[in-house]
């Protein structure tokens, strides 16, 4: 894919084929919140058999999760987050997860 056709920085593979998949699962897991709770419910109750009890729990996570792997319009949102990201950390010299801190509001 070249990217300079179109505007965007160059990414490198590992941006493409880590980091971006990272940040896609995890937001994945946001929107799926409620077939991961259900999930993780069914084997906080279930213990041990959970293998054997939390199929369907399973399956409906995968599922989920898999939709948003595959979609790439999901991948495109990402990836253009993931640039706004880096530009950013580039202009300020601050990783995004501290600039999304909260200050202490008593100084």
């Amino acid at each position: 894919m070249d990217s300079s056709k179109s505007g965007e920085p160059h990414l490198r593979h590992v941006e493409l084929d880590v980091l971006i998949p990272k940040m896609m699962r995890e937001k994945a897991k946001v929107r799926c919140s409620e077939v991961v709770e259900a999930f993780s419910a069914c084997c906080k109750e279930t213990g041990i058999l959970m293998v054997v009890k939390c199929r369907k729990q399973n399956s409906a996570l995968k599922e989920c999760l898999t939709k948003h792997y595959q979609d790439p319009d999901f991948f495109e949102e990402c990836k253009q987050e993931y640039i706004r990201e880096k530009e950013e950390f580039e202009r300020t010299g601050i990783p995004s997860k501290q600039r999304k801190q909260k200050l202490p509001t008593s100084m």
